[in-house]
């Protein structure tokens, strides 16, 4: 029991992470949109962050494996290949 929850924390921790990391890009690309940041710099404060998220998506798809939530492991499969493609 305690396990499953740990489990479902990381989980949380880990979308939580990746969704910061998503709202940092659209932050940069706002600011890139409106002239407040150079296109070189957004570039790189994006680029930054790219393989941080393919690894933190690779780790969660990895757990739902191991852990036998098969449903959520589907749903999240094709962004974990999308990125292995990458």
């Amino acid at each position: 029991m305690i396990l499953n929850l740990m489990f479902w924390i990381l989980c949380l921790l880990i979308n939580f992470g990746l969704l910061a990391i998503v709202f940092y890009a659209l932050l940069c690309i706002t600011d890139l949109e409106v002239d407040q940041m150079d296109p070189f710099v957004a570039t790189a404060n994006i680029n930054r962050w790219i393989l941080p998220e393919f690894v933190l998506q690779a780790v969660l798809s990895l757990l739902l494996l191991l852990t036998g939530h098969w449903i959520l492991f589907l749903l999240a499969v094709p962004l974990t290949c999308y990125h292995a493609m990458l």
